[in-house]
């Protein structure tokens, strides 16, 4: 049996039509909701729904009985500290996890274990200590360490449909990696469909290549087929809107605290090989999410 938490979210909602495309018929697919409404139908008929949070002790016990596996990806919750939205929620669940004797975990995580501003990059490194804390209940445990998604940039729709402009506070020539969501979830999915691996361990999903801002303006000029440009925002003004949009101060702390921390270099721990790149290109992506969102 294999649990899905958070199915509905970017990476879940790729994650689980692979699972049931690909799962064999012996394995059982159960998930964890708020809202089942949000699952397709076909999707609901398919697999063992347990309502509720899984930030919640009573849900993440039922829902970890007889799994064998389970996805983990805490959802982000700006009212919330990062010790709190990240450890925080998922402390109930490393309990559970020993308690139900669950043998893998797969977890999304981020970049940065091991450099030398991986103890103050904000929310990743609220994330490592996550990690930590999973691992610690004895599971098989991988995590995945991700760069930032190209799906961010969703967000920067209205602007760019508008303005032809996207943000961010990074030096506009620093190359980094990039990834899809849906390479992310291609990742979990082969992890958890061959449990022969043991131990606890990271898996870095790269993407097929670093790319700066000014790429990214490049890139996206050439496929929506207008003009895109890159404006860097300082620290302080990135600070100012996110209070502004009424989200803890602590946690925009760790907003602004991670986004510097990329600029030093958070993302560039980990080599580059076949293994760790995935093959969804920044091209690609434009074209078959990108686009239609700004372009409609």
């Amino acid at each position: 049996m294999i649990v899905i938490t958070a199915p509905t979210g970017n990476i879940g909602s790729h994650l689980l039509p692979r699972l049931l495309e690909s799962a064999p018929a012996e394995e059982h697919l159960r998930v964890v909701v708020r809202d089942p409404a949000r699952l397709p139908a076909d999707v609901r008929e398919r697999v063992e729904v347990i309502t509720g949070s899984h930030g919640d002790p009573e849900v993440v016990d039922r829902a970890f009985e007889g799994a064998d596996a389970v996805f983990w990806l805490v959802p982000p919750d700006s009212s919330l500290t990062p010790e709190a939205g990240f450890s925080g929620f998922a402390r109930p669940a490393a309990e559970a996890l020993a308690d139900r004797g669950v043998g893998h975990v797969v977890s999304v995580s981020a970049l940065g274990r091991g450099t030398p501003v991986a103890d103050r990059a904000g929310l990743v490194t609220a994330s490592l200590a996550m990690d930590d804390l999973i691992a610690s209940s004895g599971v098989a445990y991988r995590a995945l360490a991700n760069p930032s998604f190209f799906e961010n940039l969703l967000e920067e729709a209205g602007s760019i449909r508008e303005h032809g402009v996207f943000t961010d506070s990074v030096d506009a020539n620093r190359k980094a990696p990039l990834v899809a969501v849906a390479d992310i979830a291609a990742a979990a999915a082969t992890l958890l469909l061959d449990r022969t691996w043991t131990g606890v361990d990271s898996v870095p999903v790269l993407g097929p290549e670093d790319l700066s801002p000014a790429d990214l303006a490049r890139i996206m000029t050439e496929q929506l087929g207008r003009p895109v440009r890159y404006e860097r925002q300082s620290y302080d003004d990135l600070h100012t809107t996110l209070v502004g949009y009424g989200l803890d101060k602590t946690f925009v702390q760790g907003i602004v605290d991670m986004k510097r921390a990329k600029d030093d270099g958070l993302d560039a721990g980990v080599p580059r090989t076949s293994e760790s790149s995935s093959p969804t290109t920044f091209e690609q992506w434009c074209a078959r999410v990108l686009k239609p969102a700004v372009l409609g």
